[in-house]
Order: structure tokens, then C-alpha cells, then sequence
């Protein structure tokens, strides 16, 4: 059986009394779920997280971390800070890192590979924006995103990675994904990693949806058979919606 998992990105939000808040609603509010929890709160309040969230099942990621051990890199987080913190999962490839920071394959390739030389769990994102879906490009460019920044990792490395698959042009444009296309495409990774690798890598990696997930959305598209969980947004913010997304999966 493949691991469920709803991870919470939080991006840009949430100060330190904000972090506490939710933190403690959602222990609080937690429903009873075989599916993995993981919230991934801004840099500065992965400690307090971590603490808070100690004696909880819930999980705690990084939004980024640099591909570099240390060094003049000002402003950046290195896998073993986040190591040192209790952190060991960590989200990379994400769409706005791609759109906003110029993050591309290469670099990618390298970050992949520095969260797995120190055993990290990697939430590998990847997927189509909107003219790329309206001009028939999109399985094309998911494949080539996979295979050029993780399909040269060996096979046993993938118990380490987690899939997020993120349809760009469905977040925030009023362009709607249905649970069919999110189907779809997911069905077309799984038979994409098989041809790289074969079917035990591909039947057990977890592939999330991370497109414009909500409450009302959320059991059509967790129902789906190559849909795994969902990595969540805005939603993820507040703590009724969140926690319904969970019960959902």
C-alpha cells in the first residue's frame, strides 16, 4: 500500500503567534486518519513547529533548502540546519520557486540530490502551466521535468521521494482541473516512472495533487485510484478547512 499524505505548504504566512495557533488548533482538531499529516510552516518557525509538534503525529517540512553544505550563500538553509532542527522532510521544485526564482532542472537536480545524500525525504513538484496545457505540451513537459531532475537517481533512492504534481494553470488563473484530468495525469507519471524503472518503483511511490485543493473538492479527487493525497495551499491555512481536507483522504 502506497503512504496517503495531506502536507499543508504554507508559504509566505503565518508570524509566530499565528504558527502557534494553528499549530494547536490542528493537534487540537486532528481527525483519526491512516493517511500521513505534514505542514510546512516558513523558515523562522520550523523550531517553534517542531516543538509544538513533538508529541504529535503531525510531520513538519521545509518550503527549500540550498544544495550546498555551507558557504557564502546569504539568505539560504542547508539539509543538515534543517537535520540539526528535526527536520527531514523538505519540499523542492515547487511552482513558485520555478516562476518567481528561476529554479530549473539543473539546479533542481542538485537539490534533490544534497536532502538525499543526508536522507531527507524529498516532496518533489512538477507540472504544466496554463499555455503549455492549452497546446497539448503538458505530457511532454512532465515527463521531461521528471526526467531531467530526478529519473537519475538509482532505484532504491526513491523510498525517499514523494511526487506533488502541480497543474500551474489551475492555482489562482479561474481555469478550473477536474478530478479526471488530475487522473489522467497522474496515471501518465506512474506509467512514465515504470518505463524508467519498473512497476514496484512506480506502484509505490505516493503521487500528491497540488491543484487548488478544497474541502468541497477534496473526496472526488483523493477517490481517484493514482491520486494519493494532496499537497494544500491556501486551505491549508485554517484549521476547519485543513482538517476537512484530511478527513476527505
Amino acid at each position: 500500500m502506497r503512504t496517503q499524505i495531506v502536507a499543508g505548504n504554507w508559504k509566505m504566512n503565518k508570524n509566530l503567534e499565528e504558527t502557534e495557533v494553528l499549530l494547536s488548533e490542528l493537534s487540537a482538531k486532528l481527525p483519526d486518519t491512516n493517511a500521513e499529516v505534514i505542514v510546512a510552516p516558513t523558515f523562522v518557525n520550523l523550531p517553534l513547529a517542531v516543538n509544538h509538534l513533538q508529541n504529535s503525529v503531525i510531520q513538519v517540512a521545509a518550503q527549500n533548502m540550498h544544495f550546498a553544505e555551507s558557504g557564502a550563500y546569504t539568505g539560504e538553509i542547508s539539509a543538515d540546519m534543517l537535520l540539526n532542527i528535526g527536520v527531514e522532510t523538505v519540499i523542492l521544485g515547487h511552482s513558485e520557486r520555478r516562476a518567481y526564482f528561476g529554479e530549473d532542472d539543473a539546479l533542481l537536480t542538485q537539490k534533490v540530490d544534497a536532502a538525499l545524500a543526508k536522507n531527507m525525504r524529498v516532496i518533489f513538484c512538477f507540472g504544466e502551466e496554463l499555455g503549455e496545457r492549452k497546446s497539448g505540451g503538458h505530457f511532454e513537459v512532465v515527463e521531461n521535468q521528471l526526467k531531467n531532475a530526478i529519473f537519475h537517481l538509482e532505484k532504491e533512492q526513491w523510498k525517499n521521494i514523494i511526487l506533488a504534481y502541480e497543474p500551474v494553470w489551475a492555482i489562482g488563473t479561474g481555469e478550473t482541473a477536474t478530478p479526471e484530468q488530475a487522473q489522467e495525469m497522474h496515471a501518465f507519471i506512474r506509467k512514465t516512472i515504470e518505463e524508467a524503472y519498473d512497476e514496484e518503483v512506480a506502484a509505490g511511490v505516493t503521487i500528491l495533487y497540488g491543484g487548488s485543493v478544497k474541502p468541497g473538492n477534496a473526496e472526488e479527487i483523493f477517490s481517484k485510484p493514482d491520486v494519493d493525497g494532496g499537497l494544500i495551499g491556501g486551505a491549508s491555512l485554517k484549521c476547519d478547512d485543513f482538517t476537512t481536507i484530511i478527513k476527505a483522504i
